[in-house]
């Protein structure tokens, strides 16, 4: 055990019905402007007749280890929380967009008002020892917090003996969301 945090996510995209709840918790919980996401839900199918596979996956920020929005924010505004995820500091950002530039998972947008934003991991939740708005609403339990410095049983047994993938990990981003998948795949 550490006490260091580092939170991220386990998505268990075999149980995803793809319902958007996550989307519409988050909307509301984060006061996101309309025609906006901070996460959106992704189906992707492949395979060919008769042997086809889909996936609904649940995406957002990835709140990566090695975050390039971070290194090349000119502002800091983009930074590392204490807990591990990756925030964006308001009064700071001026709206560049070298952040977004550098994302590589298309995960922020430009907010109405001229900052930059993005998934927070519902940060003001954590603190208060509450888990993010798309946890708490997932239907399926698909979404899960972790921290993964100090993973419980729970997640061991959730992630024990599964396909589980990370997107872009080529980008050397180390990404902390880890999708849970029916099938291999190649970590788009």
């Amino acid at each position: 055990m550490s006490n260091k945090k580092n939170y991220g996510m386990v998505i268990d995209t075999r149980v995803c019905v793809g319902c958007s709840a996550c989307v519409y918790a988050c909307k509301q919980e984060n006061s996101v402007p309309e025609g906006y996401c901070r996460d959106w839900v992704v189906q992707e199918s492949g395979g060919e007749y008769p042997k086809l596979t889909m996936e609904n996956r649940s995406e957002r920020c990835q709140h990566c280890d090695n975050a390039p929005c971070v290194t090349y924010c000119p502002t800091r505004a983009s930074h590392y929380d204490e807990n591990g995820t990756v925030q964006i500091n308001r009064s700071l950002c001026t709206g560049c967009k070298a952040c977004m530039a550098a994302c590589p998972y298309d995960a922020r947008y430009v907010h109405p008002e001229g900052f930059v934003d993005k998934c927070s991991l519902c940060r003001h939740r954590i603190e208060q020892g509450l888990e993010t708005a798309c946890v708490s609403i997932c239907p399926t339990g698909s979404l899960n917090l972790v921290d993964f410095n100090n993973m419980n049983e729970k997640t061991r047994a959730l992630l024990r003996g599964k396909l589980v993938y990370r997107q872009k990990e080529h980008a050397g981003t180390e990404p902390n969301l880890h999708w849970i998948s029916a099938s291999n795949k190649p970590g788009a």
